[in-house]
């Protein structure tokens, strides 16, 4: 595996559209938080910032996704968010999505890589 990784968590820690885990970043020169979640089987992962206006998505910890499992719901705004792309659905987000971490999974652990996310 080349670059610099960190371990978010172990694999079984992410069900499909369940809780998600946090974890900070370095972005921009800053440490940010950002989460991972899994939908659809796969890991994905957001800095946790609405793109409407810079406040954390979710409303209890790890509490990402809104009723229905499809959606990342801002808690604050009702934007929603696609877990594939961060794309906004709708609500206050007006077309702006979150953005992307890289992550990796592999032996039963995700994993942040590093080098592409301190931008």
């Amino acid at each position: 595996m080349a670059g610099q990784q960190r371990l978010i968590c172990a694999s079984s820690a992410l069900t499909d559209a369940g809780q998600g885990i946090r974890f900070e970043l370095q972005y921009l020169g800053q440490a940010t938080p950002a989460f991972a979640i899994r939908y659809r089987g796969r890991v994905y992962a957001y800095l946790n910032r609405c793109a409407h206006i810079p406040v954390e998505l979710d409303w209890q910890e790890g509490a990402f996704f809104d009723l229905s499992g499809l959606y990342l719901l801002c808690s604050t705004h009702g934007a929603m968010y696609s877990p594939e792309t961060g794309q906004c659905m709708g609500g206050r987000c007006a077309g702006k999505g979150l953005v992307a971490i890289a992550v990796q999974e592999y032996d039963g652990h995700v994993y942040l890589i590093e080098e592409t996310n301190h931008v």
